[in-house]
């Protein structure tokens, strides 16, 4: 049993004994002890004062009392003020370290047929342009979401939604047959998704010098520069050909929907490109070409049962003012869905799929929050059972030195590009630090690949996902402080020392005896090691991988501080020797498993 449901237990029964009252387990706080006290975990004695009707010493040293007489884990305590500092005993963190070393997962939770079906969408693409730092982030989160669910006892099915229909996919199409010359990515020698996306710029480009045009035009003729903006954007042949083109898409054209297909499948090959190279991947994936028919008569749906009106113009709405929002927009005048339609859609299919989904998670920037309020109610007036409970998971954007990224201009920052970078700096980086001495060129590659992406994951990661970040690629690969690269050195050097162990015949016990010796410094690495089962369970219930993330650099810093004082190889005698080289690997079994629940993986030696 934990140390730690151990010390509730004797608390529980010590408040019966000594005060003839039954208190549950919510009121027993444990926190670890400050460094400027002896002792190692904390009990908060005044939520049970009314009960003793005594001052907060008395009462600490009441229960003290208590705990050393009658828990074996207890070894003394001490009071300050109305804090009672528990000393554990060196036994029981040699029987907690057994606990750790013999579980493969320590911290996690099995996953089961019976376990919660959780859905977790991420990425949710256009079609029109290649993946940028924000989708990155995107990916990021919601893969490591997904991992930290499953790590909570979640089944998790892992999704996409691609926007592959709409204005912006007929602006690439258009530019693609206006100025593309039958190009293709063969041709051009250019992943599909990047060719489109080009095109996509040269069609904003072409339209805006349309408007300049046309504005100068009917500026001549008298209009005010403002009329005369509004009526340019109106009459620019561009965008007319480019809405006559998706009026064609949405009656099914034959041509227009080949060439749709056949440009979409080039952007496919190349999303699936960079979401390999960014070690993501998914379960299931949607396409609104899909959903929107099936929200269009989920809608109509729901006009019939009363759930939402009609206006005089044709228009469908919801009125969510019960609820403390405003009227939402479900089908417009002509008949056309919005995103809240598709989205509609999108569920239904979802819940057609999956009947036993428990949860969804969407992972979708936090500019959309007030589109994930009316989708909630609307998706619970629709009677999904997870409609209300949905949870939006809003992140912040990623902010870059010269501000933010804007696709249509073709100045945003590219994911596959950003990718190479990554491994090239790092590449670069341990070469200067002498990390790839006695290496071939295929594991440098890897080393590299491995250190590269560990950067960009773990310093998107650590950030908290609700706030706007600033990405600094520099920052991110250094081997010191709170990286990606500090934490992968430090499990390497742990693999190195394991090796150099086993070739001196020096293996690993399974278990260590009771009566090992443990100085203060290796039982504070075994309490930190402990904490990482809450901060996985912490990480479930806030949606948070930044909790992992700076858990593992906590853990990390906290080995590499008593690696700089202790000697593992040499220690002063046998039994400290075996002692030392089961915490360090299980330092690095968590290291290991915690990146992994990040999407980051971790070299064997650096």
């Amino acid at each position: 049993m934990k140390i730690e449901n151990q010390i509730s237990r004797a608390v529980i029964a010590a408040v019966k004994e000594l005060y003839a009252q039954e208190v549950t387990e919510a009121m027993v706080q444990l926190q670890k002890t400050k460094s400027t006290f002896e002792g190692n975990y904390t009990l908060v004695v005044f939520p049970f004062l009314k009960i003793s009707r005594k001052k907060p010493e008395d009462t600490a040293q009441e229960i003290g009392e208590y705990i050393a007489k009658h828990c074996e884990a207890v070894a003394d305590f001490n009071v300050v003020k109305g804090f009672l500092n528990l000393v554990i005993a060196a036994e029981a963190w040699i029987s907690l370290l057994n606990d750790i070393h013999s579980d493969d997962h320590f911290g996690e939770k099995p996953v089961t047929e019976a376990s919660p079906l959780v859905m977790v969408e991420y990425s949710s693409p256009n079609t029109n342009k290649p993946l940028h730092l924000g989708h990155v982030r995107n990916n990021l989160l919601g893969w490591a979401l997904s991992q930290i669910m499953q790590a909570n006892g979640n089944r998790v099915i892992k999704t996409n939604i691609v926007n592959d229909r709409g204005i912006h996919i007929c602006k690439s199409m258009l530019a693609w047959l206006k100025w593309g010359n039958g190009e293709t990515p063969e041709t051009s020698g250019k992943k599909g998704d990047h060719l489109i996306g080009d095109y996509y710029v040269a069609f904003d480009q072409h339209y805006r010098d349309e408007i300049s045009q046309l504005k100068k035009q009917f500026i001549g003729e008298g209009m005010t520069e403002e009329a005369a903006e509004t009526k340019a954007k109106e009459e620019a042949p561009l965008m007319k050909e480019a809405h006559e083109m998706l009026v064609k898409w949405e009656q099914g054209d034959p041509e227009v929907r080949a060439l749709w297909k056949r440009m979409n499948d080039w952007v496919y090959a190349g999303f699936d490109e960079t979401y390999k190279a960014l070690g993501v991947g998914f379960d299931k994936i949607y396409y609104e070409s899909d959903t929107y028919l099936v929200g269009k008569a989920k809608v109509e749906e729901g006009l019939k049962q009363g759930l939402f009106f009609r206006k005089a113009d044709n228009s469908v709405w919801a009125d969510l003012t019960g609820d403390g929002l405003d009227q939402k927009l479900l089908l417009r005048s002509d008949g056309t869905s919005v995103y809240m339609t598709q989205d509609i859609g999108t569920a239904a299919l979802r819940f057609k799929d999956y009947p036993a989904l428990h949860k969804m998670i969407y992972v979708v920037g936090n500019e959309q929050n007030y589109h994930f309020q009316v989708l909630s109610l609307l998706l619970d007036r629709f009677g999904f059972e997870w409609g209300k409970d949905l949870v939006h998971f809003s992140y912040g954007m990623v902010e870059l030195p010269n501000g933010k990224m804007k696709s249509r201009e073709g100045t945003v920052v590219d994911a596959d590009e950003l990718i190479e970078e990554m491994i090239s700096d790092a590449r670069k980086t341990s070469e200067e630090l002498g990390k790839f001495a006695d290496m071939s060129d295929e594991e440098r590659n890897n080393i590299a690949r491995i250190v590269g992406l560990g950067a960009l994951k773990y310093f998107i990661l650590k950030v908290d996902a609700r706030k706007n970040m600033l990405f600094n690629p520099a920052e991110s690969i250094d081997f010191n402080g709170n990286t990606g690269p500090f934490i992968q050195y430090t499990y390497a050097r742990i693999r190195s020392i394991l090796r150099k162990a086993d070739a001196e015949g020096q293996s690993v016990p399974t278990s260590l005896a009771g009566d090992m010796p443990i100085n203060d410094k290796e039982i504070e690495l075994i309490q930190k090691m402990n904490e990482y089962a809450s901060v996985v369970l912490q990480a479930g219930k806030d949606y948070s991988p930044s909790g992992i993330a700076n858990y593992c650099y906590e853990l990390t810093k906290e080995f590499n501080q008593f690696y700089h004082d202790y000697s593992i190889l040499n220690a002063e005698d046998e039994k400290q020797k075996i002692v030392r080289l089961v915490l360090a690997k299980n330092v690095a079994k968590i290291i290991k498993n915690g990146m992994r629940l990040l999407g980051i993986e971790v070299p064997e030696r650096m």
